[in-house]
């Protein structure tokens, strides 16, 4: 399909699902094309100048091989943990993502699944629906304000999320590569801030340098008075020693937005009545992904017209 100036900018393969309002909305400006589209037609891959795609989707270097006028990968999400950004950049390929549009999102569902874990809320909506209440007392659940809450990555989402924790009346402390020019403690090891906390919030970038950076030792350190939440990447978590964990009752409960293998499918989690899942969602607002689009948009029209990103990622990301 035609954009309304699809002649002015190079075919985009659009590599995974969008929503029909994301599709759209580039297609308003853009050419799409897919990878059907390209075996149907292998002449399409040399003409295609830019890869626009989410960031649950995993680019790889022999799809970016396939491509030998690729200029620009756009990401629609803010994590790139799933292209290889290093590789793109010995390329040539400017890689873009979409920071701070959605923060408060994302800052957003990780409040409520907190609220969700410690006050058991899915369990009490089936203690209603279920008739359980005619006959039954409801369990008692557990507060927030008094608790102390360490977070895992103090970037961008890390400080919504402690700055709206505050009005909670907790104590915070954070973990990261060093510390930074805020009011709450740092702690140099994950393991120390993890022994110090009740609960600990997973917000870091996923990739090679936090791949199971929650480990065993981790949450045996949590303990089992201890909560977790993530709405970082999967990986940043080893699952089957939190399967072990929730299971065993070594941990009190997580809350989870995003896992090792999506979409969770024959998981122990499943089976588990101590966490709260939810099918990474942190950035699924009407509002938020719209704006999301639109700074992709931005980046691929920015970079096509003056050779330049709006929101590059830098090569070689370090965690905050």
């Amino acid at each position: 399909m035609q954009g309304s100036e699809g002649s002015h900018f190079p075919p985009l393969l659009k590599f995974g699902a969008f929503t029909p309002e994301d599709e759209a909305r580039l297609k308003e400006t853009f050419t799409l094309v897919d990878e059907a589209a390209i075996e149907r037609d292998p002449r399409l891959a040399q003409q295609v100048k830019g890869l626009v795609t989410r960031s649950n989707y995993r680019v790889t270097k022999a799809l970016i091989d396939q491509l030998p006028a690729l200029k620009i990968i756009a990401t629609n999400g803010v994590g790139f943990d799933g292209i290889p950004v290093d590789y793109a950049a010995q390329k040539g390929i400017v890689v873009t993502h979409t920071p701070d549009v959605l923060n408060k999102a994302v800052a957003e569902l990780a409040i409520g699944l907190l609220f969700s874990l410690l006050r058991r809320l899915p369990a009490a909506d089936r203690f209603v629906r279920e008739g359980q209440w005619l006959h039954l007392t409801p369990a008692l659940a557990y507060d927030l304000a008094g608790k102390k809450v360490g977070i895992v990555g103090l970037g961008r989402i890390g400080k919504e999320i402690a700055n709206r924790l505050e009005a909670f009346e907790v104590d915070i402390a954070y973990f990261g590569r060093k510390p930074q020019a805020v009011a709450w403690s740092y702690f140099s090891s994950v393991e120390a801030l993890a022994a110090s906390v009740d609960i600990l919030i997973v917000t870091c970038p996923g990739g090679a340098d936090t791949f199971h950076l929650i480990d065993e030792s981790v949450l045996g350190r949590l303990g089992p008075e201890g909560f977790i939440v993530n709405i970082a990447r999967g990986s940043v978590i080893d699952e089957a020693a939190l399967c072990r964990a929730l299971s065993e009752r070594a941990i009190r409960g997580a809350a989870l937005d995003v896992f090792e293998h999506e979409p969770l499918a024959d998981s122990p989690l499943l089976g588990l009545d101590n966490v709260v899942l939810t099918p990474h969602i942190g950035s699924a607002t009407h509002e938020t992904r719209r704006r999301m689009t639109e700074l992709v948009i931005r980046n691929l029209v920015s970079f096509f017209t003056t050779g330049r990103a709006v929101t590059p990622v830098p090569s070689s990301f370090q965690m905050n």
